[in-house]
């Protein structure tokens, strides 16, 4: 609270008042609750995982699964080759995300054209979110790891370059979709206010359309990353050595299934951060959006 000015000017700011008996009562309620909640979610989930693990190691199958999925050795010899390839599906999801951040955006720009004269572009636009959002991803990675180098006009590039282009192509509609909605979603008094400002086109979109249209849709975008995170282990079906073809080259070496399990665990790994990044902006999201409205 502001209190009157002082005789040099400057502003006085009066001492809050301390929390009311009732308020505190109602902090160590919630306190108390928490923690209640908190004890009652770890013993319930210690509960059911011991009880899924009993029924598990009780199955007349387990010591042979165990051995060919789950064997310590296996994993301990195969390990670095598989970490290696896992290498090279980051460098590809790297290079992937600029290549569908890039693309999509031009993509999603180009279908919110309203002038006639950019009907052309937009049929384009369309045509081509509906073809690659209706093709499976391994379809356009044959098409494109097989195809266009057997028309003898591009020089031989390794198999990642081509599996990097087929999963930009891809998801580059799906994120063009999302990026899309969320411009439209952006209420059209924006766009008039940018302009009556004196912004142009090009500015009103920079400036005001996509920075809005982007907040509403991240956790979705995020999901596609997450689910692109995912799909890179397709591009070992041309040959590239990543993490799933090092995990198949371990098994055809060993004859035991384990190899398998510690990419997919390793994948696991390295999608988490991204998961919880996920959750934690659909919250914050979901909080922006529901101020006031609690009861």
């Amino acid at each position: 609270m502001t209190g009157p000015a002082g005789s040099a000017g400057t502003t006085v700011v009066a001492p809050l008042a301390p929390p009311s008996d009732v308020e505190l009562e109602r902090r160590l309620w919630r306190r108390q609750r928490g923690r209640r909640s908190l004890a009652v979610s770890i013993v319930s989930t210690l509960v059911v995982v011991v009880l899924l693990w009993l029924g598990v190691v009780n199955t007349p199958g387990w010591a042979s699964v165990q051995q060919s999925f789950f064997d310590p050795a296996t994993a301990a010899q195969t390990f670095p080759k598989i970490l290696l390839g896992l290498w090279l599906n980051v460098r590809i999801l790297f290079f992937a995300s600029i290549g569908v951040a890039v693309f999509a955006t031009i993509l999603a720009v180009v279908r919110g054209l309203r002038s006639p004269v950019f009907f052309p572009l937009r049929m384009l636009a369309t045509g081509y979110t509906d073809l690659f959002r209706g093709l499976p991803l391994i379809i356009v990675l044959y098409l494109v790891g097989f195809g266009i180098p057997a028309l003898g006009v591009f020089p031989r590039f390794p198999a990642e370059v081509w599996g990097t282009v087929a999963i930009i192509l891809t998801y580059t509609s799906y994120v063009a979709e999302v990026l899309r909605a969320g411009m439209e979603a952006v209420h059209p008094s924006q766009r008039l206010a940018a302009r009556s400002l004196g912004l142009s086109h090009g500015q009103t979109l920079r400036l005001v359309v996509l920075p809005q249209g982007i907040r509403k849709v991240t956790p979705a975008l995020m999901n596609d990353f997450v689910s692109m995170q995912k799909d890179v282990g397709l591009v070992s079906i041309l040959g590239a050595v990543d993490a799933v073809r090092a995990a198949n080259i371990a098994q055809a070496e060993t004859y035991n299934f384990t190899p398998y399990f510690v990419a997919g665990l390793l994948f696991v790994l390295i999608s988490l951060p991204l998961i919880r990044v996920t959750d934690a902006l659909a919250r914050r999201q979901q909080r922006r959006e529901q101020i006031g409205g609690a009861v």
